[in-house]
């Protein structure tokens, strides 16, 4: 079993935060706050990221849904969860509502994808950190991840500077090969058979998983509903507030 990095914070019914390639559990320090107070929140590091264990060898998103599996048996006690993850945590979930709905209450897939036609930019990136370590590209991914109007706030500047040196702290072979699992997606079908209540978030500033991926995955998963939130890639980062009241708003409404 994969030791993996977890935190519990608050009682209520169950909810499992899922991070993003190259973060943290950190990432999700305003969303648990608000949650938090009424529910049960388990975060957790990724395998190759944080403070969970560094695996060698080639990985798949699967793998991943495998982890949080194995996570949601010993940690739940067997009750089903709210399972929500943004961006990679988005790709597990989508791997983990076909493979063990069983364990889920529902799912939200926050700032991801379900494929992508063109692995280009992944190759290039994954040339880069082998190249030249994790520092080369932190910089740009930051970037991306929270808009600039933000960045330029005490408070966004701050969070950029914790989530550069969160990527930065990454195992550059770890991040290598999680870089490979979410290239090599391809949920396209099998979306089609979750039978989990979805909902999916997309951030009208999001250019590395733009509203197009989330209406497309919103459209092949059965009666899955589609939010927006004006953010770039980590909304959650960014507006925490909102990010909380969406999931709230869409468990009660269940």
């Amino acid at each position: 079993m994969t030791r993996l990095n977890v935190v519990r914070e608050g009682d209520g019914p169950i909810v499992v935060l899922s991070h993003a390639l190259g973060c943290d559990l950190s990432m999700w320090d305003g969303v648990a706050a608000q949650l938090s107070r009424a529910h049960t929140v388990l975060r957790y590091d990724h395998r190759n990221h944080g403070a969970s264990e560094v695996l060698p060898g080639e990985l798949r998103i699967e793998t991943l849904a495998q982890d949080a599996a194995e996570l949601i048996r010993r940690e739940a006690g067997g009750e089903p969860v709210h399972f929500v993850g943004l961006s990679m945590g988005g790709m597990t979930a989508q791997a983990l509502a076909v493979r063990h709905p069983e364990l889920l209450k529902t799912i939200v897939i926050a700032n991801s994808a379900a494929h992508y036609p063109d692995q280009t930019p992944w190759r290039t990136r994954v040339e880069t950190v082998a190249a030249r370590g994790v520092a080369a590209i932190a910089p740009g991914a930051v970037s991306r991840w929270i808009t600039p109007a933000w960045a330029a706030t005490p408070e966004g500047a701050e969070a950029a500077k914790k989530l550069h040196d969160v990527l930065v702290r990454t195992d550059a072979q770890g991040y290598i090969e999680s870089c490979n699992a979410v290239a090599a997606i391809d949920f396209r079908e099998s979306n089609h058979r979750v039978a989990v209540p979805t909902l999916v978030i997309g951030g009208l500033q999001d250019e590395a998983t733009p509203m197009a991926m989330s209406q497309a995955m919103a459209t092949a998963i059965p009666h899955a509903r589609l939010e927006t939130i004006d953010a770039a890639h980590l909304s959650a980062v960014e507006r925490p507030e909102e990010f909380a009241r969406l999931l709230i708003d869409f468990w009660r409404s269940l």
